[in-house]
C-alpha cells in the first residue's frame, strides 16, 4: 500500500502562483510515475503533470510553460509549481502514483480556485 498526502491548494487571484505538494509513503519501490491530475467543475479527470523515478517528466500540452513538477531530494515527494494561473486552471488537484501499469494510488485531493 501507498499512501499520498498532499498540501498547496488554495485561492489565488489569476496570474499568480502556487505550489503543491505530494509525499507518498508505505510500499514504494525504485521504479514508478508521480503527479498531478485535475478535475474541474463538470468535467473529467485529466492529467496535469507526471514524473518518472528516472527524472523525465510529461505535461498536459496546454499547460506546458506555466506549470512545472519536480521531486524533492528523498524522491517520494513531487511538487508542482503552478504560474500564470487562469480562472480555468480552477478545480481538484489529486496526486497520483503509479508503481506499475494497472496499479494506481490516488490522494485525496487539494482544492485550487483562480479567480478572475
Amino acid at each position: 500500500q501507498v499512501q499520498l498526502v498532499e498540501s498547496g491548494g488554495g485561492l489565488v487571484q489569476a496570474g499568480g502562483s502556487l505550489t503543491l505538494s505530494c509525499t507518498a509513503s508505505g510500499d514504494i519501490f525504485s521504479i514508478y510515475v508521480m503527479g498531478w491530475y485535475r478535475e474541474a467543475p463538470g468535467k473529467t479527470r485529466e492529467p496535469v503533470a507526471m514524473i518518472s523515478s528516472n527524472g523525465s517528466a510529461d505535461y498536459l500540452d496546454s499547460l506546458k510553460g506555466r506549470f512545472t513538477i519536480t521531486r524533492g531530494s528523498a524522491k517520494n515527494t513531487v511538487y508542482l509549481q503552478m504560474n500564470n494561473l487562469r480562472p480555468d486552471d480552477t478545480g481538484d488537484y489529486y496526486c497520483h502514483f503509479r508503481p506499475t501499469p494497472g496499479i494506481a494510488y490516488w490522494g485525496r485531493g487539494t482544492q485550487v480556485t483562480v479567480s478572475s
